[in-house]
């Protein structure tokens, strides 16, 4: 059972790998039984939910970071002042 049942602080970082990536069975087993029994790790998944779409709602997708890119004569520019440091 100590295997299915993780920390908060545990729980919590598999709240938020499950945002990236997709959760192994065991991983999704264990936070499911600890969600079973923690009201404060529902309550962070929730929040955490509201704020991820608040960010992709400000910020947008990442069409506008692909846009958006440096040219290869200022990348080598930045390189060599930080070369000179």
């Amino acid at each position: 059972m100590e295997m299915l049942v993780k920390s908060c602080k545990l729980t919590t970082e598999l709240i938020d790998k499950q945002q990236l990536t997709p959760l192994s069975v065991k991983e999704m087993l264990q936070l499911q039984a600890h969600k079973a029994m923690c009201k404060t790790c529902n309550a962070y998944e929730s929040q955490s939910k509201i704020i991820d779409s608040l960010i992709k709602k400000w910020f947008g997708n990442n069409e506008t970071a692909t846009k958006d890119r440096l040219s290869e004569q200022k990348k080598a520019a930045i390189i060599n002042q930080i070369n000179k440091v």
